[in-house]
């Protein structure tokens, strides 16, 4: 791969994270001034608001609500679902037309030809995604031979975006134990694809300066200030400060 490839992924990179990640989580953030956004765990709200701020006013509470969905459950989520448009976006010339698979590329450290199932992180898949990526994989393996292709396991990987060995849950080491599937996770991947050992790092910081640009402090203030003026917060602060 030139550099000229590399830099082009790079752009493209920085692009799907601003229009397919940021984008979404402003949009998403903004919703939050509406109570019915949430589910409130009555149990627990008011340790939450008195563990973060250390007393139960109504913003204190608000916070308590939107803290965890903005820096949490929220952009994970959208990073995890936007994964389809990430190969369609940047690995675009990679782009595989077999079934099941979503990129194939020559492994720049084995020379082999690798169809793969791109994912997320470490975290991504459940026990029933475990059966159906190797069905894919059989499924793969078996039209090779149709064909008059020989293809081994070696040839059929799972690709991961960013992550490390160690950090793998159970469900994708089965796809090694059970199945004899290749993982290739984080620096691995994008060094096998990209021949640039350096590339996961470029990646990151090609995405930082995207991030550098993500200031919302003020709109978000303003959001935490709204909710904390609905009825229901009000009331609650009111009865647990009464």
């Amino acid at each position: 791969m030139t550099q000229k490839e590399k830099n082009e992924i790079l752009l493209k990179a920085k692009e799907w994270f601003k229009t397919s990640i940021t984008e979404n989580h402003i949009k998403n953030t903004k919703k939050l001034s509406n109570i019915k956004e949430f589910n409130i765990n009555p149990f627990l709200i008011t340790y939450l608001s008195n563990f973060l701020e250390g007393n139960s006013d109504p913003k204190s509470i608000a916070k308590a609500l939107i803290y965890p969905k903005v820096l949490g459950t929220s952009i994970n989520t959208s990073f995890g679902t936007q994964i389809q448009k990430f190969t369609t976006s940047v690995l675009s010339s990679f782009a595989s037309t077999t079934s099941g698979i979503d990129i194939e590329f020559e492994d720049q450290l084995d020379g082999e030809w690798k169809y793969c199932q791109l994912k997320s992180g470490p975290n991504t898949i459940n026990k029933d995604d475990v059966e159906t990526i190797a069905g894919h994989f059989t499924s793969v393996i078996k039209l090779a031979r149709t064909n008059g292709q020989k293809l081994g396991f070696s040839n059929l990987i799972v690709g991961i975006i960013y992550g490390e060995n160690e950090e793998l849950s159970s469900h994708y080491k089965r796809i090694t134990s059970d199945y004899h599937y290749d993982i290739f996770i984080g620096d691995d991947f994008w060094h096998r694809l990209t021949g640039d050992q350096d590339f996961y790092t470029d990646l990151i910081n090609a995405i930082g300066e995207v991030a550098i640009e993500a200031n919302f402090k003020d709109e978000l203030n303003s959001i935490i200030e709204d909710l904390s003026n609905c009825k229901y917060i009000q009331d609650l602060s009111e009865e647990l400060n009464s």
